[in-house]
């Protein structure tokens, strides 16, 4: 069983005055709107939408007597399911998609059947560790050592690190299909963190994560391969469909997360005496920043994951609120001396080519 992490302090650091205006401001502007933080009519339609095409492409491909058109239906099902989980899933894990928490429960629980990865475990290395302790070392579970990738300069170097920098569309490709075969179970045997926090316990928590995955692999592998075998379409088609559509879908989320944490971004070691170096909210700044799509209207396929800092400080609104938040945001930062960095997504990219190159340096 692995030993729970000792929660770590944030320094008061000055910052009250920041938070109660841009507290205050926050809620001036949904008040003016009589709106609340949740889903409203436009994004439950847009889930509905999603769902309907997500299924209705995986019936399509069920339906295909030839090969080409069962890839093209079976890629679109998953990709479907990736929107979902940009769109729904994200959310409903912060409790920022529907009001009652059941309803986000059952949610997650649909939307991640394409993909495999419990939304549980996944929730709760986002939500506990990920936002609370961002690019912190050993803390932030989504920079974990691995071998493969080195992503802070605290993490050992290898020989074949130098070259991060080009294979690293293929780390991203094989992210998601790792949390689902890897993380997950780590988390679900005790070797992780995680195991403090008493996910899924017992054995109703046991039924229910293996009844997940097995869903996952019925709907997307075994009722296929049984089908396309009716229909004369070989085992080989359905297994590379399988394959490079999580692989795809795995790529694209990264795309939009990947270099949020690392474009010209701190890094910080366990501090000793578990007190951080500054407060929250200059945390969040120093390890996160938002950019912005191009064309603008794209930004409704993803999830507010642009805006990636103001979901870092607003992770209990929906993401339908964020370009009004961030508005706000850099208004505030402004008058209070915080760095907020809105980037292009060139630049973004840009940056993240040159953390990759420098991470990927053998240290002196």
């Amino acid at each position: 069983m692995a030993e729970p992490l000792p929660p770590l302090r944030y320094l008061a650091d000055g910052e009250q005055a920041f938070h109660r205006e841009l507290k205050r401001r926050a809620h001036a502007y949904l008040k003016g709107r009589k709106d609340h933080r949740f889903a409203d009519a436009t994004r439950w339609g847009k889930a509905i939408v999603l769902l309907i095409l997500c299924s209705g492409f995986y019936l399509l491909a069920l339906q295909q007597q030839h090969p080409t058109g069962f890839l093209l239906c079976y890629f679109t099902f998953v990709m479907m399911g990736m929107l979902l989980n940009v769109n729904v899933n994200h959310d409903a894990s912060h409790n920022a998609f529907a009001r009652k928490a059941w309803i986000n429960r059952l949610a997650r629980r649909l939307v991640t059947i394409p993909l495999g990865v419990d939304p549980d475990y996944w929730r709760t290395r986002h939500v506990n560790y990920h936002h609370v302790y961002a690019n912190v070392e050993h803390y932030d579970l989504d920079t974990e050592e691995n071998g493969f990738f080195r992503q802070t300069p605290f993490q050992r170097w290898r020989a074949h690190m130098r070259y991060q920098h080009l294979y690293w569309p293929l780390i991203a490709a094989l992210s998601l299909p790792y949390i689902a075969l890897i993380f997950d179970w780590s988390d679900r045997l005790g070797k992780t963190p995680l195991a403090a926090d008493g996910v899924l316990a017992g054995r109703r928590g046991w039924v229910l994560f293996i009844a997940s995955k097995l869903v996952h692999l019925l709907v997307v592998l075994a009722i296929p391969l049984i089908v396309c075998h009716q229909h004369g379409i070989g085992w080989q088609t359905v297994l590379i469909a399988y394959l490079f559509s999580q692989m795809l879908a795995s790529l694209l989320v990264v795309f939009l997360l990947l270099g949020t944490h690392w474009a010209q971004a701190e890094f910080y070691p366990v501090p000793e005496g578990g007190r951080m170096p500054q407060g929250w909210y200059r945390h969040n700044f120093a390890t996160a920043c938002d950019w912005q799509t191009s064309p603008t209207w794209l930004h409704h396929f993803t999830g507010g994951l642009n805006y990636h800092l103001t979901h870092h400080l607003f992770p209990g609104w929906n993401h339908r609120h964020y370009p009004a938040l961030a508005a706000i945001l850099a208004e505030v930062a402004a008058r209070h001396g915080m760095d907020y960095r809105c980037i292009g997504y060139r630049e973004l990219l840009s940056q993240q080519q040159r953390f990759l190159r420098a991470m990927g340096q053998q240290p002196q």
